[in-house]
């Protein structure tokens, strides 16, 4: 960032001028980041100016700019103002911006309204409830813009597979601990070989497979504990998930780590789809290779899916 730039912003914030910080957030054109196959979701409070500095040096794949939890009453207005002026700076990034607002009820209207002309790649929104809330959204929310949601309430968890109201809602976030209070389970169930929790686990997974919405874990908080977090990351990748809250950079690290692409899975699929249409173009759709076994339509279209769920 411009020396004069930064040096403007820390006069702001430490004489506590939010007009000035207001009049530096200019909103510029900005290419969006669509991609999808992130694996590491790091959540970084927006009112932390040397958090912000960091974004172009961490590793997280998609950065969650936190209006939210996190930040107080007081520090808001502020860190909503430096979100729009660091989306204004990262015209272009290799990372995911994503902008965690407050609930709708608590300034989240305003805070999309606002965001909309400094377009981050997309819009979180907590405690969503109803798909009526989900359409409300959507019609302030700017076409590019994607929308993600937090699923951490008894009616978005009843809601689940209805949420997805408009192929913009492209990313469900699931909040165990909000979750886990709304239904009053207790929080002690969070554990591997817990069976309500493996089952919660699966139904976020397979709804959110089955309406084309990619499926971010859990955020682990003992951000100390890599041991543990490692092998709740070797289960998660086990069941299907790839992708993964984070609050630490060594959590990153790990999250990469797990659930990197598999490349021979990559290149199986390839292979397959090429043997496929050259034997179905000789009116053949069922036979067997030496190196890949017995080939038909359904380990073709498989293999279409693992190329498309990689954007290849």
């Amino acid at each position: 960032m411009d020396e004069t730039l930064l040096r403007s912003i820390e006069k702001a914030l430490e004489e506590n001028d939010l007009a000035a910080l207001d009049k530096i957030a200019v909103p510029k054109y900005r290419v969006i980041n669509k991609k999808e196959d992130y694996r590491s979701a790091l959540m970084l409070s927006a009112h932390n100016l040397k958090h912000l500095l960091k974004i172009p040096s961490l590793d997280a794949e998609c950065i969650m700019l936190n209006l939210e939890d996190g930040v107080s009453k007081e520090q808001k207005p502020f860190a909503l103002a430096l979100c729009a002026i660091f989306l204004s700076h990262y015209k272009e990034c290799d990372k995911k911006l994503v902008v965690r607002v407050n609930a709708l009820d608590e300034g989240g209207y305003d805070e999309i309204t606002y965001l909309n002309q400094f377009m981050p790649d997309a819009i979180r929104v907590p405690k969503i409830k109803t798909p009526k809330e989900v359409e409300s959204i959507l019609h302030l929310l700017k076409d590019e813009i994607e929308l993600h949601l937090s699923i951490e309430t008894c009616e978005a968890w009843a809601n689940l597979a209805s949420l997805k109201v408009d192929k913009r809602v492209k990313a469900f976030y699931l909040g165990v601990l909000d979750l886990f209070a709304d239904m009053r389970i207790p929080q002690s169930q969070i554990q591997r070989d817990n069976h309500t929790f493996l089952y919660m686990l699966s139904h976020f997974l397979v709804t959110c497979k089955a309406i084309h919405v990619k499926p971010v874990s859990f955020v682990y908080q003992d951000f100390k504990n890599l041991d543990e977090f490692k092998l709740w990351l070797e289960m998660e990748k086990s069941m299907g998930f790839d992708a993964k809250g984070c609050i630490s950079p060594s959590q990153v690290t790990l999250v990469n780590e797990v659930f990197k692409d598999e490349i021979a899975e990559i290149e199986r699929a390839k292979v397959i789809v090429k043997l496929f249409e050259m034997n179905r173009d000789l009116g053949i759709t069922g036979f067997v290779d030496d190196e890949y076994g017995f080939i038909d339509e359904p380990i073709y279209k498989g293999a279409l899916a693992v190329l498309k769920d990689k954007d290849l």
